[in-house]
């Protein structure tokens, strides 16, 4: 199935190349921004299931353009396409909202995957920029080691949140534990659900604060 994306960055060359190069690859894009204001503006009107940000977006940033657009659409996934590998520019991109970091060094193919990848709902990092995420939001938690997680959620779906906050995606879950890749993602979605949270990244997150990362 096509995968509806828009494309925000503020160089027009680049812009249009990346969303001509999408949508050589089957991919529907939907529309495109050059800054914060009109990004978050017009991803409310087309509602596309990915944005692919640059966070170089000068007066306002691609971080609050990434807050703007997933306060009001919480179904639409935000993938940062950014120059910028600073740790601080990672972390403020995710704390903002956004599902995944990828730096504009990326092949065209790493790019492709990381748009589908984020449309599935899987946490999408450039190479060792996941680690840092997860160490952050290990060193932010409250929660003493162990703790269990809220009672409602069974024991098939704690499973699967304890490979979540390793960083695995749903196609590693799938094979860890000898299910589908779908019924991965059906248990993704009622623990999102359950826990009232909207990605996967905030359910690593919650995961981590609750020791979960720790165990198995």
């Amino acid at each position: 199935m096509s995968v509806s994306v828009m494309v925000v960055d503020d160089h027009p060359m680049w812009r249009d190349g990346v969303a001509r190069d999408l949508a050589e690859r089957g991919f529907e894009v939907v529309a495109t921004a050059a800054d914060a204001e009109s990004a978050v503006r017009i991803a409310k009107a087309v509602r596309p299931e990915v944005v692919l940000m640059d966070l170089n977006l000068g007066e306002q940033s691609g971080v609050s353009a990434t807050q703007g657009i997933t306060a009001a659409l919480p179904d639409t996934r935000v993938l940062v396409l950014s120059a910028s590998g600073e740790h601080n520019d990672v972390l403020e991109a995710v704390k903002a909202g956004a599902s995944g970091y990828l730096v504009k060094s990326a092949s065209a193919a790493d790019l492709v995957a990381a748009v589908r990848e984020t449309a599935a709902g899987n946490a999408v990092f450039t190479p060792g920029l996941a680690g840092l995420v997860l160490g952050e939001y290990r060193r932010m938690a409250a929660a003493p080691a162990g703790s269990e997680p809220a009672p409602e959620l069974t024991e098939r779906e704690t499973e699967v949140l304890r490979l979540v906050a390793k960083g695995m995606t749903a196609r590693q879950i799938a094979t860890r534990l000898t299910i589908s890749h779908r019924t991965v993602e059906n248990h993704v979605q009622s623990t999102l659900r359950k826990l009232q949270l909207h990605n996967r990244v905030e359910l690593a997150r919650y995961a981590i604060e609750h020791g979960l990362d720790a165990e198995g």
